[in-house]
């Protein structure tokens, strides 16, 4: 398979989805990039993104967050990638592929990648207007607008894409129905229990579900448009809209026309190397390949060993693939599904061991052999358990199987954890990683965290649902190696920061130095702290103050002395060492004389002024001493402290709603002024965001804050965990179509028990990710009450709400604390010689020459106040 001599050889790739991406990878990890010329046809106007996270298109994730492409990795291995144009003829006797552009390139090898193309099932009607398929990006742009101007959808196909594709229109604000010819939801996946359970939770949802019935046409006008659907048991169901997502085909017809080898039931053969049985010269991967084992896979885990393996095989190295696990793990609409191995119990003489709880929609059955070896198993609703599971499948478990399917405190056996695992077992099913493989990065290259061991193996950055066993392994392994894993908060404290909270609360102390006497580090007792501890403990004491009896006031006594520089004199520091003040305008909505003082302030302090991509205005270049008097102009005017300064809540920004927006469906800007009024002084680990939109158009960018609510046509719904900023992160859905008083409760439930948990500055999005369970533990905590706490948490909660003082009127109308206000203490009415500003764009901006002019005068340094 090489080029004439002396030629660069040539690798050509027809179609980069997930799979052709992964070759690509493959191909530079081997130092094929660097030896040979490959070029890339890809029939999609955009490179290859995750398309088993499609529908998180609708929460809020742009095409760009769903792309799996770095750029920079295309330019760097040389990879010539064209985008919008696809092969079109492949002449395999000239070894010339054309592409529709007329782009004709000459291959040494040609891969292809296809995947698969969706399945309509053939009824009348199945073009018309209102008519979709559930497969790509364009697809989902396309389903968006048309739904702008319906109120019904149905989907075609209860399987994974089919249940994601009904979520997906039900987040639109349309009613969704499933209808699904088999007599169960996910027929492929789970059996008659696991389907039941999935049906219960899915409907309480408020999605209606047909089983057992199929279409038999589609119902349209006169224009030709979408009306309704005639089912198979005579029924009229009417709607307006109809995504079919029946399962898939392989896209083959390329193969046959240059006469490739497909099979009876499509997918072009190949061989256990994912060479073509027909000509090798030709490799096939992915969805449109026919394995040796006589299967097409429609997961990407295979596809991505097919990937390697021909990878491998043109770099002459050995490799084969000669079948796959197909064991799945999803979340589908909130509901976690599992399944894996032998789920249906097909192996002969086996024997199914089921833990079933209607109520709580749970549902988990593992199939067990006659020596005890486990065989498969279905998890719905509760899949905790799967990445060890799935690894321990086919092994005899070290425990009896009941106490594998139990709730934890249910049996009084042992536990199963990741380190009875066996070191051959598989992890990670995406990139085929073993435990031993985990274990060997942290003992042989020195991997101390997860994101180290991620990037070492590839472990955890596909799928990601082996993430919790992958840190389970990790932090095991560093303790068996001898490796202290020390979780204190600092060097001053042993325990961590949640640690600390429980220590606070349980014991009703008020003070830093009491809690570091009575529970620091031996070597720091009777000391002075440190920067990491001291703004850590006086954060928890002031969440905690109306309830253990401390002062709220972040100025008072020791708390003073323990704040971050900002929360010094409760304003912003800038680089020229002036201060920024930013009152609160809840929800962004301000009165037109609210709008005219601040601009009498900015005008008479000589303050730059600026929006905030918060709904505030900021002022800029106040001196210190200036502070107070900018502050009780405020006050006096009705404002008070937006706390831009603190660890705490920062604002709740919102669209203008149903009130004035014709796509409204709720009041977003009075929900939001309610919530930032609520929450307002809320001091937690790190800052907290919030956004209320008035629909599912986002406007007020919800999903990127650490609490958002979206509006619907029942309610609201409730995302969490939520980043912008250098590492984005979006919200996850934690309960839908709520109403005001549930949506309260739950966001009160959820900001203590973060507050609670967390890490020192920790935002809402890392904590999410680091907390045993994820979101589906902080649900189960914060929406089922788990734990049993949440009666206190809203209780601590309360306690905030009734004992909010604003900290600049506090502050304005104590002389004590007015006192500090000052640049040097021994020149009280001398500002600042360094604070200057010259002008710009008819504002100031800092004088930054006359920052780099040199030191202060030795006098003057003396005697500047402590920061």
């Amino acid at each position: 398979m090489t080029a004439t001599l002396g030629a660069t050889p040539t690798i050509v790739l027809v179609g980069h989805g997930m799979v052709g991406q992964r070759f690509l990878e493959a191909l530079a990890e081997r130092g094929l990039t660097a030896t040979h010329r490959v070029v890339v046809l890809c029939e999609e106007p955009r490179p290859a993104y995750d398309r088993v996270q499609l529908t998180s298109y609708f929460s809020g994730r742009t095409p760009e967050d769903l792309s799996m492409t770095d750029m920079e990795f295309i330019k760097d291995h040389g990879i010539e990638l064209h985008v919008g144009d696809p092969a079109e003829t492949i002449d395999r006797e000239a070894r010339k592929v054309t592409a529709r552009s007329g782009l004709v390139v000459d291959y040494d090898v040609l891969v292809l990648a296809t995947g698969s193309y969706p399945f309509v099932p053939p009824v009348p009607n199945k073009d018309a207007t209102g008519c979709f398929v559930y497969r790509t990006i364009e697809d989902l742009l396309a389903i968006e607008e048309y739904a702008k101007t319906r109120t019904t959808g149905a989907v075609v196909g209860g399987g994974l894409l089919g249940l994601e594709a009904a979520g997906a229109l039900k987040g639109l604000g349309l009613n969704a129905h499933i209808v699904e010819f088999a007599p169960r939801l996910m027929p492929v996946q789970v059996d008659d229990g696991g389907g039941a359970a999935l049906l219960r939770t899915i409907e309480n949802m408020g999605l209606t579900v047909h089983t057992g019935v199929g279409t038999q046409e589609i119902v349209t006008d006169a224009e030709g448009a979408v009306t309704g659907m005639r089912l198979s048991d005579g029924s009229e169901l009417a709607t307006d809209l109809v995504v079919f997502s029946a399962g898939v085909r392989p896209r083959d017809q390329l193969a046959r026309d240059c006469g490739l080898a497909v099979g009876e039931r499509g997918g072009i053969t190949v061989d256990e190397q994912c060479r073509t049985v027909t000509d090798p010269h030709v490799f096939a991967i992915g969805e449109c390949a026919l394995a040796a084992d006589g299967r097409v896979y429609g997961l990407v885990a295979p596809g991505y060993e097919q990937a390697q393996t021909a990878a491998a095989t043109i770099a002459a190295d050995e490799a084969s693939f000669t079948g796959a696990d197909l064991s799945t793990k999803l979340k589908l609409l909130g509901v976690d599904v599992a399944s894996f191995g032998d789920a249906h119990g097909t192996t002969e003489d086996c024997l199914d061991v089921v833990y079933s709880d209607s109520r709580a929609g749970l549902y988990k059955k593992l199939v067990i052999g006659r020596d005890g070896t486990l065989l498969g198993g279905i998890l719905v609703g509760d899949a905790e358990a799967y990445g060890t599971l799935r690894a321990l499948t086919g092994s005899v478990p070290p425990i009896s199987p009941e106490s594998l399917v139990l709730p934890a405190g249910a049996d009084s056996g042992a536990q199963l954890g990741p380190s009875a695992l066996p070191d051959e077992a598989i992890i990670c099913s995406c990139h085929n990683v073993s435990k031993g493989t985990i274990r060997g990065a942290v003992t042989e290259h020195q991997c101390t965290t997860v994101p180290e061991v991620k990037k070492c193996t590839k472990a955890g950055t596909g799928c990601g649902s082996c993430l919790k066993v992958l840190g389970q392994l990790v932090t095991a392994e560093l303790e068996a190696s001898g490796v202290e894993v020390d979780k204190g908060l600092c060097g001053c404290f042993g325990q961590t920061r949640e640690e600390l909270y429980e220590i606070v609360l349980a014991l009703r102390i008020t003070s830093y130095r009491e809690l570091l006497d009575r529970h620091g580090r031996e070597g720091a007792r009777g000391g002075d702290g440190c920067e990491v501890c001291k703004p850590a403990v006086a954060s928890i004491i002031a969440s905690l103050a109306p309830t253990i009896g401390a002062s709220g006031y972040v100025l008072d006594g020791e708390q003073a002395a323990l704040q971050d520089t900002n929360d010094h004199f409760l304003a912003n520091l800038q680089k020229n060492g002036s201060y920024s003040v930013v009152p609160r305008i809840p929800g962004g909505e301000i009165a037109p004389e609210k709008l005219i003082v601040i601009g009498e302030i900015a005008r008479d302090f000589g303050l730059y002024t600026k929006i905030t991509g918060g709904q505030r205005i900021d002022m800029f270049g106040a001196r210190v001493e200036q502070l107070p008097l900018i502050w009780a102009r405020l006050v006096d005017a009705g404002f008070e402290s937006g706390h831009a300064y603190g660890k705490s809540l920062r604002t709740v920004k919102s669209c203008v709603g149903q009130t004035w927006c014709r796509y409204g469906v709720q009041d977003s800007v009075r929900m939001a002024i309610d919530l930032e009024l609520r929450y307002r002084g809320l001091r937690s680990p790190h800052k907290l965001k919030s956004a209320v939109s008035g629909c599912a158009r986002e406007c007020a960018e919800a999903q990127s804050k650490d609490f958002g609510v979206i509006a619907t046509a029942n309610g609201w719904n409730l995302y969490v965990g939520g980043n912008g900023g250098a590492t984005p992160r979006h919200a996850d859905l934690l309960a839908q179509d709520l109403s005001d008083a549930e949506l309260v409760r739950l966001i009160d439930r959820f900001l203590m028990f973060y507050i609670r948990t967390a890490d020192r500055l920790e935002r809402t999005s890392t904590w999410l990710e680091r907390i045993p369970g994820g979101l589906d533990h902080v649900r189960d905590v914060v929406v089922h009450d788990s734990l049993g706490i949440c009666e206190e948490l809203e209780a601590l909660m309360t306690a905030h709400i009734g004992n909010y003082r604003d900290e600049w009127a506090e502050t304005i109308n104590d002389p004590d604390k007015l006192a500090r206000f000052v640049s040097f203490v021994n020149a009280p009415d001398t500002p600042d010689p360094v604070v200057a500003f010259v002008p710009e764009r008819d504002q100031i901006k800092p004088d930054l020459p006359l920052l780099t002019i040199g030191t202060r005068p030795a006098d003057v340094l003396e005697g500047t106040a402590q920061r």
